[in-house]
């Protein structure tokens, strides 16, 4: 048992911002990374053109002005979570529908156990616009609400000021974590958790084998396949489950169209993948 490598796991976590229109906050929250040893700010369709350089930003960047210059930015949420395994949606409200909820404690202790336990993982904190928060859109590309346990009379925290708490507990969580060796002395790993992009390429594919079978009407969606999104989000599927389920989902198109012939001793036809 040793402490978890602090420079790696920490270079794997993301903290996104969506649409901020304040370069003020975004320097702030480049200051509030540095603070806590992490450096992924990620910037999703910022309302100001060249909020890095903007002075406001710089200012209040304070010391952190690597950070903010290295700002990934992109064009939508879904964008930015291509690569992510496991995303967290920062928001004070509560969902009728949605992933589970957590507190942002027992979020960065999942976080943790995320980067330690798996291949290739990547962990994005996402926060909302300044004034509205986040959308269902955007909550429904992640995996877990995450909430901060504030004043129920006065919760409303300054997205800046709540990447600051999260990156406190996630630091946290990391320098505290213990993760087991194996005899060359490397962390044990397990499955090759799916990217974001691979999850919902998926997704696309299993809405479409659905409306084939005529399980899903698309002229009445109902609440399907959000109910399918939250379900395959849950249960943090491998690239090889979204490899075999894809399968399942080509041969499905194909006997929906008449195409898929299984003929005797079990080989397979057109339409059939590997799984």
């Amino acid at each position: 048992m040793r402490p978890c490598r602090k420079d790696t796991v920490f270079s794997q976590i993301d903290f996104v911002m969506v649409e901020p229109s304040h370069p003020g906050n975004v320097g702030s929250a480049a200051r509030a990374l540095k603070t806590m040893g992490f450096s992924r700010l990620v910037l999703v369709a910022p309302q100001v053109p060249d909020v890095t350089r903007h002075p406001d930003a710089i200012a209040l960047a304070s010391g952190a002005g690597d950070v903010l210059e290295a700002a990934h930015l992109c064009a939508t949420l879904d964008d930015a979570l291509a690569d992510t395994t496991l995303a967290f949606a920062l928001t004070a409200r509560g969902r009728d529908l949605g992933p589970p909820p957590c507190d942002v404690r027992e979020a960065a202790v999942l976080a943790r156990e995320h980067v330690e336990n798996a291949h290739g993982t990547r962990v994005s904190m996402v926060v909302g616009t300044e004034r509205a928060g986040l959308t269902n859109a955007h909550i429904a590309l992640c995996h877990r609400i995450c909430h901060i346990p504030a004043n129920p009379a006065y919760s409303s925290l300054n997205v800046s000021q709540a990447l600051q708490l999260v990156a406190w507990e996630m630091r946290y969580a990391l320098l505290a974590g213990q993760s087991e060796q194996s005899p060359n002395g490397r962390p044990l790993t397990g499955p090759n958790v799916a990217p974001g992009a691979a999850v919902q390429a998926f997704l696309a594919h299993w809405e479409e084998a659905l409306v084939a079978i005529k399980f899903l009407d698309p002229a009445h969606p109902k609440k399907l396949m959000p109910r399918m999104r939250h379900l395959f989000s849950r249960i943090a599927v491998s690239q090889e489950e979204v490899d075999m389920l894809r399968g399942v989902c080509t041969a499905m198109i194909a006997t929906a169209e008449g195409r898929y012939r299984q003929p005797p001793g079990g080989s397979k036809q057109d339409g059939a993948r590997d799984v």
